[in-house]
């Protein structure tokens, strides 16, 4: 296995309001795995209120475990957002579609990410969702509401694609959350016709393997590549950061729609992925966002593969 980076420093963005955003670097980080290869892109990061990831965690009991982190206090947390490319026996699947235009102004720049590594969205063969949320599924359409990756095959598991295109979720989905319910299910009804569904433990390509990692939605996959070399996960959000999911697993997760289902797989997967050695990539880790877990006594730490 052999990596390597390349990082690209765009301009300033303006935003609506004349308000100027700092410099945004979009990188790429290369593995080569046997005769494939696989890319970890920016799509920017995320501005999130601490209670959206924290949720009822006690303060003073979430501050000891970010402290180390430089994170005690924060008002508000700023995750990074790598998306994973995988080019082998002949194609070019991205998992997930980044956030598009429409979610963030610090998100939604993969486009940027792709033309420093030379691939244009007509290069996508298959687009893999590991699940619904927007920094995930809004970047599928271009600005007509067509797909961007027009030549890609789109690929969802059964149970996300059946919870977000539910008539009934808008109504029972929670009240800070209508948006995710209405964006997706616009998105989804474009992808609809060709759209290929798969169930846990499917090949959903050649070599790819999805993993049932429930929780955090309802039907939330991750997904192994396997190669000659070894196996790599691409976790999605079932591990959504590098302190808190680490070193209290067993914690819930705001972000989780389902909070406790949601610590029952991380906790079960940081296990799988210690005791194994596996190299995952993350998409909110840390940016590049490729790593593997370790055991610290009870608890775990993320260590950057470097």
């Amino acid at each position: 296995m052999k990596i390597s980076r390349r990082t690209l420093i765009s301009g300033v963005i303006a935003v609506a309001g004349s308000a100027v955003l700092p410099r945004i670097a979009w990188a790429n980080t290369t593995l080569s795995l046997g005769a494939g290869m696989l890319d970890t892109l920016s799509d920017g990061h995320l501005m999130l209120p601490r209670s959206f990831v924290l949720g009822d965690i006690p303060v003073a009991e979430a501050d000891a475990v970010l402290e180390p982190f430089g994170l005690a206090g924060a008002a508000s947390l700023l995750p990074d957002c790598n998306l994973t490319l995988w080019r082998g026996d002949d194609r070019t699947v991205l998992f997930d579609a980044g956030s598009g235009p429409d979610f963030m102004p610090t998100a939604g720049h993969l486009m940027a990410a792709m033309d420093a590594l030379g691939i244009t969205p007509e290069d996508v063969t298959d687009v893999v969702f590991t699940h619904g949320h927007p920094d995930h599924l809004w970047g599928a359409l271009d600005d007509f509401d067509e797909p961007l990756f027009a030549n890609a095959q789109h690929h969802m598991g059964q149970i996300e694609w059946d919870y977000w295109t539910d008539p009934a979720l808008p109504d029972t989905i929670a009240a800070d959350r209508l948006t995710f319910a209405v964006g997706a299910a616009r998105r989804l009804e474009v992808l609809a016709e060709g759209i290929n569904l798969f169930n846990d433990g499917d090949e959903v390509l050649p070599g790819i393997t999805a993993r049932a990692t429930h929780g955090h939605t309802p039907g939330h996959m991750a997904f192994e590549i396997a190669t000659e070399e070894e196996t790599v996960m691409v976790l999605g959000d079932c591990i959504a950061n590098h302190h808190i999911a680490f070193v209290r697993p067993d914690w819930p997760n705001g972000s989780d729609q389902d909070t406790a289902q949601g610590a029952e797989t991380r906790a079960a997967l940081l296990a799988q992925l210690a005791d194994t050695g596996t190299v995952f990539a993350g998409f909110h880790l840390p940016a590049p966002g490729l790593g593997r877990a370790v055991r610290d006594g009870n608890a775990f730490r993320f260590e950057p593969l470097t």
